[in-house]
């Protein structure tokens, strides 16, 4: 910080993490002083931030009376104290501004053991007129932390030299492995027709979770991928609450298959630090990026500055890897075969009502990517079909695809992992651009649930 000027917002940000609640001083219509604890100071730009409003009490009569205020502010690293000058501009209830200050609050809730007390009622936008450093005598600060620029540098030459979906799903996410010390990470891409993401790649756990689902507008994954806009925890979340929320579930006319078709979600039994960022490309929600840590104050503004960079190289390649991937003509059946695999037959069994897959009695998966690989294999077992093309499954009425936009090649690496996830009786490898082959060591019988 440069002692020869006043400090910024920019330069006080690790004040507003919340990780230690600010001092609010304000003053009623008739002068009398009231001074309170605040859970939530957050930076809004570099001339505003945002309180939580939270109680009707009386600071929040005072700044309804007269609209200035004072913050004391402490520094959760140097314990060096700032002073904040306000004045009140308005409140929001809802939008990314409020969505990303519950979230936060949340965090700071369920770490302070007060879930059932800290409910944000909105957002009060406030001008900073002036900060004042109190004097003192503060720790030093800490080394600034290095490489994230060179992490975002990485991770787009890396995308720069993919030629599918899961080529740039795992660079993005050994980038953050190998250049941003981020062990812990997971890509979830948005279904525009259930509103509901669903894992396609992860790094760090000890089950990869692919195909496991939340809703959007549940967790931080979910509120990132609805207010499209960046969501940071920086303190304890509740696990249980967290994972029952993002269980994945059938529709409510076959309630006796839900826990047969739940796969687990991959995360942290104990996060401490979440941050999730939507991956947007052409004004649309593509899915999510998301990273968690065991570690409290793991994720800084500038982890989330990097962690929007990479997201939009990630949209960016996505989008251009999705029209880039398709042949222009369909794939050659080529001649009937009958199918030699040997070996005791798989059962296959399909519900219609949502295209879930079981083999045997091992849930495989649903929805879109179900169908695909109900119609894969319907042409398998009738001819011996293995060649397919993404395009002709575009085309095919009986898949569901509800649009263009709305990713092939994201269903099919989800089924191909999936299927790898079941060992090698059935495989699907690309075979060329918007190419692949189904690969199957064993008869198959097929039938309806």
């Amino acid at each position: 910080m440069n002692p020869t000027r006043d400090p910024g917002l920019a330069d006080i940000r690790p004040c507003l993490e919340g990780a230690i609640p600010a001092v609010m001083s304000t003053c009623a219509a008739d002068g009398t002083p009231n001074v309170a604890y605040i859970s939530q100071v957050y930076y809004v730009d570099e001339r505003s931030v945002a309180l939580s409003f939270q109680f009707f009490n009386k600071t929040r009569q005072n700044i309804l009376a007269n609209p200035r205020a004072t913050l004391l502010l402490l520094h959760p690293v140097t314990a060096a104290f700032f002073r904040l000058h306000i004045r009140y501009l308005r409140t929001e209830t809802e939008g990314p501004l409020f969505e990303g200050m519950k979230a936060q609050l949340a965090g700071i809730a369920s770490h302070s053991g007060m879930e059932n007390v800290f409910r944000l009622l909105g957002s009060d936008v406030y001008a900073v007129e002036q900060i004042e450093p109190v004097e003192g005598d503060p720790l030093p600060e800490p080394p600034a932390r290095r490489g994230m620029l060179t992490a975002v540098r990485r991770a787009s030459e890396r995308l720069a030299r993919c030629t599918s979906l899961d080529e740039a799903l795992n660079a993005v996410l050994a980038t953050l492995t190998d250049n941003a010390s981020v062990p812990h990470a997971m890509v979830l891409m948005l279904d525009a027709g259930t509103q509901r993401l669903y894992t396609v790649a992860s790094s760090g756990y000890s089950r990869s979770g692919v195909g496991s689902e939340i809703g959007v507008g549940q967790g931080v994954i979910g509120v990132a991928a609805r207010e499209r806009t960046p969501v940071r925890i920086m303190h304890m979340t509740n696990a249980s609450l967290y994972s029952q929320a993002i269980r994945s579930s059938l529709e409510a006319n076959v309630p006796d298959l839900d826990a047969a078709t739940e796969i687990p979600y991959p995360g942290l039994a104990q996060p401490r630090s979440q941050l999730a960022v939507p991956i947007v490309s052409s004004d649309r929600v593509l899915g999510v990026l998301f990273v968690e840590s065991p570690q409290d104050l793991q994720f800084g503004y500038e982890d989330e500055d990097m962690l929007v960079a990479i997201a939009g190289h990630l949209g960016a390649a996505i989008e251009l890897l999705q029209t880039a991937a398709e042949p222009t003509e369909l794939t050659d059946a080529g001649p009937a075969v009958q199918p030699t695999a040997g070996g005791t037959p798989l059962q296959l069994r399909r519900f219609a009502s949502n295209d879930s897959v079981f083999i045997g009695d091992a849930y495989l998966i649903k929805g879109v990517a179900g169908a695909i690989f109900w119609k894969l294999m319907t042409d398998y077992v009738k001819s011996g079909r293995t060649e397919f093309s993404n395009r002709e499954l575009r085309l095919d009425p009986s898949i569901k695809l509800p649009d263009v936009s709305d990713n092939l090649e994201a269903r099919l690496v989800l089924l191909r992992k999936r299927l790898a996830e079941f060992g090698p009786d059935i495989r699907i490898e690309k075979t060329g651009r918007g190419r692949f082959r189904v690969e199957v060591a064993r008869g198959v019988e097929m039938g309806e649930g």
